[in-house]
């Protein structure tokens, strides 16, 4: 188990209701013991880049978190290093929550979801925007994408955590679906033409 991982997640009250319910001395060993996974691997760098989507989560100032989807073409998410993700904040619907709570607290969350391989990673860590700065903007862009970029956001690794494909559902996107169907197309089209050459 990460050790990174549980010194964030397992906090006092955490903890508290492990011991109540009899997991707590187990965690307690596999922490103690566990790899810090506090860095992008190579493994998780060629995960990210086959992501068309995320979720980023933040904290809002009265408390509440705020989940939302992020997508864009594979590969929108980039690694910038084994410490640092960025992705390019594009034009939305001007509510700016995402900057605000960044604003008054960084703390922040990816959850990274690979629905067809039932492969889900949890990286911890502190996120900022940036605006102004063409040339990070330009490292992040996503090429023939036409979407307007207002800002950088970049995410700073402090844990991730690898989960297992317990009751993730199978699900394929359009894209995938579409490369899936193509041979099948294909051959449709092709007994069509021999059933009109017998005509």
């Amino acid at each position: 188990m990460p050790r990174k991982f549980g010194e964030i997640a397992f906090t006092p009250e955490v903890q508290t209701a492990q011991s109540e319910r009899g997991s707590r001395q187990t965690y307690e060993k596999y922490i103690a013991n566990g790899p810090a996974n506090d860095i992008i691997t190579p493994k998780i760098a060629e995960f990210i880049s086959q992501l068309d989507g995320f979720y980023l989560g933040t904290v809002s100032s009265n408390g509440y978190p705020y989940i939302q989807f992020r997508g864009g073409a594979p590969g929108f998410l980039k690694v910038l290093d084994e410490k640092t993700l960025g992705f390019a904040d594009f034009s939305g619907n001007v509510q700016y929550i995402t900057v605000g709570n960044l604003s008054g607290n960084d703390k922040a969350f990816l959850f990274l979801m690979d629905y067809r391989h039932r492969k889900r990673i949890k990286i911890w860590g502190r996120a900022e925007y940036i605006e102004g700065d063409s040339a990070l903007i330009e490292q992040l862009r996503v090429p023939d994408y036409p979407a307007e970029i207002e800002r950088a956001i970049i995410f700073h690794v402090e844990a991730t955590s690898e989960n297992c494909p317990q009751h993730i559902p199978i699900r394929y996107s359009e894209t995938e679906v579409a490369a899936m169907m193509a041979p099948l197309q294909a051959r449709i089209t092709q007994l069509e033409q021999q059933l009109a050459n017998l005509n």
